[in-house]
């Protein structure tokens, strides 16, 4: 009798489904279950199901904190020096939508539905229906297959708020596209809570009687920061970095939300992070309502626990931290990803894990989940083990690798580069475009996340923590060549980071010649422009 080989699965497929849900700027401490100054106010009682009944990640991290560059290495497993995704400019096209195609290869039927923000077509998957760019919050687009090229095949959700319509999409698609004949690989995407935070109408009440409590970085933190974050003698800090208040003269949410004029500083920067936060929330609470719309499906369908279930905000979010708005930061309510994983059949619920996990590992964790081993192109590395018996496997990477290209763009954040461990943090602002040019001064950081875990006091000068401050660069150095982020890509980039490296007493006096240069600039460029 003649064999036949087959794949394993293709005589009694009980591999899990996997659905990947993702939100935009949804940070951990707008998560219940993270336990923030937040948290009493329930903001995510559907999300928070997902860690009472499986395992909660406390130190997952994006490698770089901006919505292109994280969705690129959750699709590539790969760095974004390595994907070629730097920055909102970049895209993947069909042929390296890894994650898609390897899941398509082991047999499963793949959908994408919801914010893709990859500008090439999503072709890997099977289904897609994706909103164009960073798409709109009311009656919102969706490109989607058709006899027309891509991305001409357009549909629109009339009077529907974005949240809404794309579970809607899903809920259809497991009512009429889904075979069930296959595991399902689903990433379910959703553009909230982008900034502006456009919630949906019914949302309106929602938290407007509540004063929000403030982070106490919110305030003045005279010793966080550094040479690259204030300028010297704080001269910088109208320019660095967006702000809640009015200290960012280009861009804050009390211009943005025209808090009246007559108010104090502080009456004003207490306004405004309260309307902030209330609009914040109320996206999150449109995101949470919908979950439990579609947790609902896929209890009616019989695969609520035959699904590993995920979910994670693109990367992180400033709310109030540091006086920040955005993201982009290497500070951890920046970095941090939520990381939230539901697989009963061998997930231990209400279970926690510290160990470091990043956006590259993501990919190779699904697979793991549908059977598939790593291939060799992706460089992050499964962490399915961690989640399933809660301890790092032997020689389970310690640090996580951080790389902001984006110099001075959007939200005035310096280029930085840097190394985080469980302990410890590094940042290195070498404060350059790509060009090599429109310079802020240099600058390190260094943060004690044990006694310190807010981050305002830079430890880079206090001798007590020279030897950190040394083993953590020249660990910073290795990690780089590690993961083959060796300055090849910008070179003239690569020569400022490499000149201003040593912190010498001679570098930090170049840097304040820099710091005082940059700001004439800035006060050349607003005498410049006529007034309103």
């Amino acid at each position: 009798m003649l064999a036949i080989a087959m794949a394993p699965w293709a005589v009694a497929d009980e591999r899990p489904n996997i659905l990947f849900i993702m939100s935009d700027d949804h940070t951990s401490q707008a998560v219940g279950a993270y336990g923030s100054r937040l948290a009493y106010l329930d903001p995510t009682p559907n999300l928070d199901r997902l860690a009472k009944e499986g395992m909660l990640f406390e130190n997952a991290f994006c490698t770089n904190s901006i919505c292109t560059p994280s969705r690129a290495c959750i699709m590539t497993g790969q760095y974004n020096h390595t994907n070629g995704v730097f920055d909102l400019n970049g895209r993947i096209e069909p042929k390296n939508q890894h994650l898609a195609k390897e899941m398509k290869k082991a047999g499963y039927q793949t959908a994408m539905i919801g914010k893709w923000h990859l500008k090439a077509e999503p072709a890997a998957f099977d289904y897609y229906c994706v909103l164009p760019g960073q798409g709109k919050y009311f009656d919102p687009e969706f490109r989607v297959q058709g006899d027309k090229p891509w991305p001409k095949n357009l549909i629109k959700k009339e009077g529907m708020h974005s949240t809404d319509a794309i579970t809607d999409i899903t809920l259809n698609w497991f009512d009429e596209v889904r075979e069930d004949d296959k595991p399902f690989f689903l990433m379910h995407h959703y553009k909230a809570p982008h900034d502006f935070f456009e919630y949906a109408p019914r949302y309106e009440e929602y938290l407007a009687e509540i004063a929000i409590p403030e982070p106490k970085n919110l305030w003045s933190q005279p010793l966080f920061g550094s040479l690259a974050t204030r300028g010297a003698d704080d001269e910088l800090m109208p320019y660095i970095g967006t702000s809640i208040g009015r200290r960012n003269l280009r861009r804050n949410y009390v211009d943005h939300y025209e808090v009246d004029s007559w108010l104090s500083d502080e009456d004003a920067k207490r306004e405004a992070y309260n309307i902030y936060m209330k609009h914040y929330l109320r996206c999150v609470k449109g995101v949470d309502d919908n979950l439990a719309r579609l947790f609902a499906k896929l209890e009616e369908t019989g695969q609520m626990d035959n699904t590993v279930i995920i979910y994670t905000g693109d990367q992180g979010f400033m709310l109030g931290e540091h006086d920040y708005m955005d993201k982009r930061w290497m500070y951890d309510e920046s970095q941090r990803m939520p990381f939230l994983v539901r697989y009963p059949k061998s997930i231990p619920a209400g279970s926690r894990s510290n160990a470091i996990v990043e956006n590259v590992d993501y990919g190779p964790t699904m697979l793991a989940f549908a059977g598939v081993e790593t291939p060799e192109y992706m460089q992050g590395k499964s962490f399915r083990e961690i989640c399933e018996t809660g301890q790092e496997p032997e020689g389970w990477k310690q640090e996580a690798y951080y790389r902001y290209w984006m110099h001075m763009a959007h939200h005035d954040n310096p280029g930085h580069v840097g190394i985080r461990t469980k302990t410890h943090k590094l940042i290195y602002y070498y404060g350059v475009n790509y060009e090599g040019k429109l310079q802020t001064p240099p600058g390190w950081e260094l943060y004690d996340l044990v006694n310190d875990p807010t981050e305002v006091v830079n430890q880079i000068d206090n001798p007590e923590y020279a030897e950190v401050a040394s083993d953590l660069k020249q660990r910073l150095a290795q990690l780089r060549q590690r993961v083959g982020d060796d300055g090849s890509h910008y070179p003239a980039v690569e020569e400022v980071v490499q000149e201003f490296w040593d912190d010498s007493d001679e570098d930090r006096q170049k840097a304040i010649e820099i710091s005082h240069e940059y700001v004439q600039a800035k006060q050349s460029e607003s005498k410049a422009k006529p007034q309103n």
